[in-house]
């Protein structure tokens, strides 16, 4: 494992950015969303964890002024599900620290929701807007 962070405070330095929008919106990468996702997933379950990643979300793009409509619901539900797999997946229950770390040594190429969508299907205003499960492979 590269061991993407050396400290819980690393980890939550990122959710902290995020949640007080303090973070800039062209920092906010992939790898971030990912580390809030396992932050948010390693203390609550599934549900709460993406009403939370989407309220957060909201609030970081209108904090931002990017406008709402950059928002995907499939995506932020995609990815928290994916994330929610991964770590259900696992033999024991590890600290956020490695936790975090492995779930972005494994989910870090944003490009995998590829191989779980088409394009044509993952760019429509329904998957913006709601969930929509898969069309190549299920999760």
């Amino acid at each position: 494992m590269a061991g993407y962070y050396k400290s819980l405070r690393e980890i939550e330095a990122v959710v902290n950015g995020f949640e007080s929008c303090t973070t800039a919106k062209e920092d906010f990468t992939h790898r971030s969303h990912l580390t809030v996702a396992a932050y948010y997933l390693h203390s609550s379950e599934q549900f709460n964890a993406t009403q939370r990643m989407r309220a957060g979300l909201v609030r970081f793009l209108d904090h931002h002024g990017v406008g709402r409509a950059k928002f995907h619901e499939t995506l932020t539900s995609f990815w928290l599900r994916i994330v929610w797999t991964f770590l259900e997946h696992g033999d024991q229950k590890p600290s956020l620290l490695e936790t975090t770390n492995a779930v972005i040594e494994s989910l870090g190429d944003s490009r995998l929701v590829f191989e779980y969508y088409s394009a044509d299907l993952l760019w429509t205003d329904e998957t913006r807007n709601g969930w929509v499960a898969p069309d190549l492979k299920d999760l």
